[in-house]
């Protein structure tokens, strides 16, 4: 692994999606202005590419003066670069090109989200996955399953030359904004302080944050609402909330945590928060696979057996109904128009989406959720690994 001299985390960073910026949340103060348009900078370089230092200025509305100090300190940083003069037909001397480097950094990011395995990636500044990695989790919780973090983040390291940007984790669970796992009860995890863990272990930023929470950063970029909704399903239920813009975490840091919500008052399935019927209990993925395992079992010991494509799809429908249940009153409530699946699609497209959409056109005001779309991840399993790419670009140089 190679190091390197890395900005600190800029204050007040902006949370940008792969394509569009989200809202800002504050004010700029003029305190933290050489960061924000240092920021401003890096951002409409990253998004537009090679451009001229007027062309710059022009985009922001900074003055060339200003944009020239920035851009001299970015380049003396190795994050911007040269390329050369642009072929122009316009009088004058033609102006120098400038673009983010984009070979510069890598970046870390994991997925803690899985049943079995934790998933890792080694990823460039465009958000393109270099190499990959996963450990076997074999049930690990508590300290053990930290110590398969600290064990997967190492192999990733050995698999770059490339000075490294930052290490990204999507975790489920509560996580607030200083990395630390508050509750995680698939992981066995209580106030576990994992982002200053791994940080001081590799001597890397690091950024830690709920999947789903993560998973919606990367899922912005090609949605075209500015309201957004996230589902994910993985060994917990989760759900990560984009709203006019912005990132919605409450204020105890669990906006999202739908999975264990009590679907209905007719029990249900032991939960492991100790519950009966939280949603995760229908519809986690090791509690759905589990009894389709089952069903096939059955099927397999009798020959006669009939209609085990109906049972399955029964068992899916039940699950999509009990997600729309749970969905209905968010959607109601904040006249959604887009919320997005993730997981696995052998489980989720199909019978499970249809019941979900179904239940949702049942419980709401049709004239008010006409638009509403329910759809699957454009970024299929990578969802969380891309996600945690874009948190350490925002959390590293305020741009995604």
């Amino acid at each position: 692994m190679a190091s390197a001299s890395l900005p600190a985390a800029a204050s007040g960073a902006v949370i940008f999606g792969r394509s569009r910026a989200l809202r800002p949340t504050g004010k700029v103060l003029p305190e933290h202005a050489r960061t924000h348009n240092r920021a401003l900078v890096l951002q409409t370089l990253y998004t537009e590419g090679a451009q001229s230092r007027a062309d710059v200025a022009r985009e922001t509305g900074l003055t060339r003066v200003t944009v020239s100090d920035l851009v001299a300190a970015l380049i003396a940083e190795g994050l911007v670069v040269e390329l050369g003069q642009r072929e122009d037909a316009r009088p004058g001397k033609p102006a120098t090109l400038i673009d983010v480097d984009r070979e510069a950094f890598h970046i870390i990011g994991v997925d803690l989200s899985e049943h079995e395995v934790f998933r890792g990636a080694v990823v460039d500044l465009d958000g393109q996955i270099l190499d990959r990695d996963e450990i076997a989790r074999d049930g690990a919780t508590g300290e053990a399953a930290v110590v398969l973090v600290e064990r997967l983040v190492a192999k990733l390291l050995d698999r770059t030359t490339t000075p490294v940007l930052g290490i990204g984790i999507g975790s489920p669970g509560v996580v607030d904004p200083h990395g630390v796992v508050r509750s995680a009860p698939n992981l066995g995890w209580s106030d576990i302080a994992l982002q200053e863990r791994i940080a001081t272990r590799f001597a890397l930023p690091v950024h830690v944050a709920n999947d789903a929470n993560v998973g919606v950063l990367a899922e912005h970029g090609s949605s075209h609402h500015d309201d957004l909704l996230l589902i994910k399903i993985g060994h917990g239920v989760g759900a990560g909330l984009i709203i006019g813009g912005r990132p919605v975490i409450g204020g105890g840091f669990a906006a999202g945590e739908i999975g264990h919500v009590v679907v209905g008052t007719d029990g249900g399935p032991r939960c492991a928060c100790g519950k009966d019927g939280c949603l995760e209990a229908w519809l986690a993925v090791p509690r759905l696979t589990a009894q389709l395992d089952e069903l096939d079992e059955l099927d397999e010991r009798d020959e006669h057996h009939d209609g085990a494509a109906s049972a399955r799809d029964d068992i899916l429908r039940e699950a999509g109904r009990r997600l729309g249940i749970v969905l209905a009153p968010v959607v109601g409530a904040l006249n959604l128009s887009e919320v997005v699946l993730s997981g696995p699609a052998e489980l989720l497209d199909g019978p499970l989406h249809e019941a979900t959409v179904d239940t949702l056109r049942t419980r709401t005001m049709a004239e008010h959720n006409r638009d509403l779309r329910l759809r699957m991840t454009e970024q299929a399993q990578d969802i969380v690994l891309r996600g945690a790419a874009v948190m350490v670009l925002s959390g590293q140089l305020g741009v995604s």
